[in-house]
């Protein structure tokens, strides 16, 4: 009886399946356009948000499969990719880049066409939780209701209708749908927190030159009405993209900048400070605001006053891996030359400038631990490996260490 009832509910979950498949293809024959549809009809899919997207170009990656390529940008900056506009979109592509040259970053929209399934979860375990469950929208998971990525790419130059990027994470055939400038002052929490300083600077009474006689630097400043606990401490940004811009300010300006902080800081304090007229006042509208308070805790400074990321992702549970090479490895490795080399008698990279640049492009990808968390957990004593540019590399996984054994050129 049992067995016909898990039977039943098979069959019916088939037929479920199967009716869902028939429903979602009709809807991307709606979307698709026919001759035959108005331009009320067509507005009205816009509306709805249902349109049908044709890549711009595809991406010439360095990686050429899913294994070993970097999950996000900054872990291997001697990455390299390009991408050539599709003559279908526009008659002259090289037209549309006109003007991008003058950009030193830019953002890429494209699809994750490797996921092998159109499958998606509201809970996702990123590699870097090593198996903890979080929100799909609050990581950068591949597996999403519409399989969309964002990357920011360096854009090194441009040659007619092909772009030539580095810090890339995206395998070579990916689709791009758009691309767009990186616009620090738009795209950065750190520059609209910096206009602000600007504000500050132009209304201080104080001139550049008067600045650093206000305050010793290496004193601790005495300021009324601040709290008597031990100053929280000032915490340096890693570099981004927003300080690519070129600077604005040096010198004695730095110092102002810093004195703005300081002040939007205390100004923060002073909210969160209870006075004695607060004490004293038993009225059940002052009570309702005293309660609402917040504590000094959720005081920023730093880094923290403009943006805030989760724990993890600067303190993960995964920590970073040394990386070495054997012998062997390092020899095989020094056999490959330049991608603008003439050589035709040992291996050549197609992207990579020489073995240096390949050197670190490895360190960058083995540090960050590419495994996934079941490979992490239960293929520990296996090799692992991946391809860079025109190598295949082999390596194995230690106790807080990844050894590189072998590099040979990628067969064709």
């Amino acid at each position: 009886m049992d067995g016909a009832i898990r039977t039943h509910k098979k069959q019916m979950s088939s037929l479920q399946s199967m009716l869902t498949d028939c429903k979602h293809e009709d809807r991307l024959q709606s979307v698709i356009k026919s001759p035959t549809q108005s331009p009320s009809e067509i507005n009205q899919l816009l509306e709805q948000g249902r349109i049908q997207t044709v890549p711009i170009g595809y991406i010439r990656s360095c990686f050429a499969v899913k294994n070993g390529t970097p999950r996000q940008p900054t872990i291997c900056s001697s990455s390299r990719a390009s991408l050539k506009i599709e003559p279908s979109v526009f008659n002259n592509p090289e037209h549309s880049l006109v003007g991008l040259e003058q950009y030193s970053h830019i953002w890429i929209v494209f699809v994750f066409h490797k996921n092998g399934q159109m499958s998606y979860k509201a809970k996702v375990k990123p590699p870097r939780l090593n198996g903890q469950r979080v929100g799909v929208y609050s990581t950068r998971s591949p597996h999403r209701p519409n399989a969309l990525g964002l990357t920011l790419a360096k854009l090194e130059r441009i040659t007619g209708d092909t772009l030539h990027l580095s810090d890339v994470d995206i395998i070579a055939g990916t689709p791009v749908l758009d691309i767009k400038p990186y616009i620090p002052d738009y795209d950065s929490p750190k520059t609209r927190r910096d206009d602000t300083n600007r504000e500050y600077r132009q209304t201080s009474p104080f001139t550049d030159s008067q600045m650093p006689q206000v305050m010793d630097l290496d004193e601790e400043p005495n300021i009324s009405g601040t709290s008597s606990e031990p100053s929280s401490e000032l915490r340096v940004c890693p570099a981004g993209p927003s300080d690519f811009s070129p600077p604005e300010r040096c010198g004695s300006s730095d110092v102002t900048d810093v004195l703005a902080e300081v002040k939007n800081y205390v100004k923060q304090q002073q909210l969160f400070t209870e006075s004695p007229e607060d004490k004293q006042t038993d009225s059940p509208e002052c009570t309702s605001l005293s309660t609402n308070r917040l504590s000094s805790s959720s005081l920023k400074f730093g880094c923290e006053d403009y943006s805030t990321i989760a724990a993890w992702v600067r303190a993960p549970p995964v920590s970073n891996l040394d990386v070495r090479f054997t012998a062997n490895a390092e020899k095989e490795l020094k056999e490959f030359v330049p991608c603008d080399s003439t050589d035709s008698t040992r291996p050549k990279f197609q992207f990579l400038k020489g073995p240096e640049e390949a050197v670190a492009a490895i360190k960058g990808i083995l540090s960050a631990d590419p495994r996934s968390v079941y490979r992490r957990t239960r293929c520990q004593d296996r090799l692992f490996f991946f391809t860079l540019d025109t190598a295949d590399i082999t390596c194995w996984f230690g106790d807080g260490f990844a050894e590189v054994v072998r590099v040979k050129p990628m067969k064709s």
